[in-house]
């Protein structure tokens, strides 16, 4: 298993036990990819997962730039434009070390805001 897909799982199975419920894994669109798609009781949380193992050029936090929160939230409006009501909705990042270590994430919530 590549690394990049065992972080991904690893982070469900972390966001998981917080007690979040996963709706989707790897939403692609034209627009790109939504790592992980999760409610969070009535929010609708987008998350994007980075496995960084060297902190090198910012660490995981910084590869989430402004053109990746752009990709993110038009792939998001897409996926949205399914759904009525819309709920409220987060964008979170799932920061890893180790793409097998949960005791390490680091979980921002409300990394950046819907466009």
């Amino acid at each position: 298993m590549k690394s990049g897909a065992q972080a991904e799982q690893t982070a469900a199975r972390f966001l998981q036990r917080q007690g979040l419920q996963l709706v989707e894994a790897n939403y692609r669109c034209r627009f790109g990819e939504i790592d992980l798609i999760l409610r969070d009781g009535a929010t609708l949380v987008f998350a994007e997962v980075r496995l960084r193992s060297r902190a090198d050029f910012g660490g995981a936090a910084a590869s989430i730039d402004a053109r990746k929160q752009h990709k993110l939230i038009l792939a998001a409006q897409h996926y949205l434009s399914r759904i009525a009501p819309v709920p409220p909705c987060r964008f979170d990042a799932l920061l890893l070390a180790q793409a097998d270590d949960e005791s390490a994430i680091e979980w921002v919530k409300g990394a950046f805001e819907l466009g």
